[in-house]
């Protein structure tokens, strides 16, 4: 598998040209604090993310969700008494 760096400059080169200055000058004006593209920087940043392999932090936070309500009905049926066997 290929290293996180590596794959940011593949999907980095499959952008282009244009496509990798318009994100830098959007990261830059991010940086600034112009909020106007901020929206348009962080789905263009998501894509990329995805592309090389990152998760972002709603999906982080989504899947530990996910793994809390398992461990806690885990937990439930771990002190929940067995069942007893039928009366003959």
């Amino acid at each position: 598998m290929a290293a996180p760096a590596s794959r940011l400059a593949d999907a980095l080169q499959r952008l282009g040209r244009d496509e990798a200055k318009g994100l830098a000058e959007e990261l830059t004006a991010l940086w600034r604090g112009d909020s106007t593209v901020a929206d348009r920087a962080a789905a263009r940043l998501a894509g990329v993310f995805r592309e090389v392999g990152l998760v972002t932090r709603d999906e982080l936070e989504e899947a530990e969700l996910k793994i809390a309500q398992l461990e806690h009905r885990l937990g439930l049926l771990e002190k929940r008494p067995p069942l007893s066997p039928p009366a003959p």
